[in-house]
């Protein structure tokens, strides 16, 4: 039987710093994919990409950044709540 208190998943609403985190992994991904397209040509032999498509590969620690400050988010909100005095 499931316990009444532990809020399902699916119904729950996104908390602060949720966003952060799904922003963050999109921007990762397309840096790794960017970084996956910059490196392939000294595999290939064939003319490496210009400077700016290596600049791109730089959005995988953006997304990184991103994600890391929405669990940080996260975590001053749901501490500032277990401070608080029970109602």
């Amino acid at each position: 039987m499931r316990d009444k208190t532990q809020a399902n998943y699916r119904d729950s609403e996104p908390g602060p710093g949720d966003g952060l985190v799904k922003a963050g992994g999109i921007v990762f991904i397309i840096g790794a994919i960017a970084t996956v397209a910059t490196v392939a040509p000294l595999f290939l032999h064939t003319h490496p990409f210009p400077p700016v498509a290596y600049a791109v590969c730089m959005l995988m620690g953006v997304g990184f950044l991103l994600a890391a400050a929405g669990v940080l988010r996260s975590i001053a909100v749901q501490r500032r709540q277990a401070r608080q005095p029970a109602r």
